[in-house]
């Protein structure tokens, strides 16, 4: 039977894009199905049967997905293309790569662990709050927190765009001056970390998401990549299932043991 889903959905199983830029070629114009231009959202497809297409060409779901691991430098955006010719994500993978997109989002100015696939069901799960995947963060913050800023930080705080708590927040590296911070938050807000830490009072030198779920950048360099292998997608399903069923109220969070890089 050929069950129908949402156009957007479809794109995003084809690898073109996630299924928020989808959302923005329908809306665009940019899409037709069965020759007739799909102008809004909510419209569903038949993926055997129906012909949908993108700029005037016919696209169909891939059969096999790609899943990449990358160590997102500094200064780099977590999109494929950039109007303002800024260095995007792709700089960091060869030419060859298959079209694969971030599941999640890193700051320009943070670094650290960034999946890209073009799995969409997978990216979506992971990314949504309610499936409770861990991304752990280390932040070298400008001075050695102490006992009150460090229990304001677990204690969690309230930010312009609501509260925030992270899981757990432990120091991890003092330097003579600043400090590495340990934070682990389930959710994934603009500038989340960067924000939380200022309102305790905290500037935010250097930021590094050290891993997300089982995932972790343990043994990688800015700039580097690596595809995942076939136990760690497993795992990532299986985390991904097991996070539908429980479907709580935004929060996420993972492991880390040691300070991310060096000489931090």
């Amino acid at each position: 039977m050929d069950k129908p889903i949402r156009l957007q959905k479809f794109i995003s199983d084809c690898g073109l894009c996630s299924r928020r830029e989808a959302e923005e070629w329908i809306v665009d114009g940019r899409v037709e199905v069965n020759g007739r231009p799909a102008l809004r959202l909510g419209v569903t497809v038949a993926p055997a049967t129906d012909a949908v297409r993108v700029d005037g060409r016919r696209i169909r779901p891939s059969k096999r997905r790609h899943y990449l691991l990358v160590y997102k430098p500094r200064g780099v955006i977590c999109t494929l293309k950039d109007d303002r010719e800024r260095k995007t994500i792709r700089a960091c993978l060869p030419p060859s790569t298959p079209r694969v997109y971030p599941a999640g989002r890193l700051d320009y100015d943070t670094e650290g662990l960034l999946l890209l696939t073009d799995d969409g069901d997978l990216a979506a799960a992971l990314t949504h709050p309610g499936h409770g995947v861990e991304k752990v963060y280390h932040a070298r913050v400008s001075h050695h927190p102490n006992p009150k800023e460090l229990a304001r930080l677990r204690r969690g705080v309230r930010l312009e765009d609501g509260p925030a708590k992270p899981v757990r927040v432990q120091v991890v590296k003092k330097n003579p001056k600043s400090a590495w911070v340990e934070i682990v938050f389930v959710e994934g807000r603009n500038r989340l970390v960067r924000r939380y830490f200022r309102r305790v009072g905290l500037d935010v030198e250097r930021l590094v998401r050290v891993s997300e779920g089982p995932l972790t950048i343990a043994g990688m360099a800015p700039g580097d990549y690596r595809p995942l292998s076939r136990p760690e997608v497993a795992q990532l399903r299986r985390l991904a299932a097991a996070g539908g069923e429980r479907r709580p109220t935004p929060r996420r969070g993972t492991r880390g043991k040691k300070p991310a890089g060096r000489g931090r």
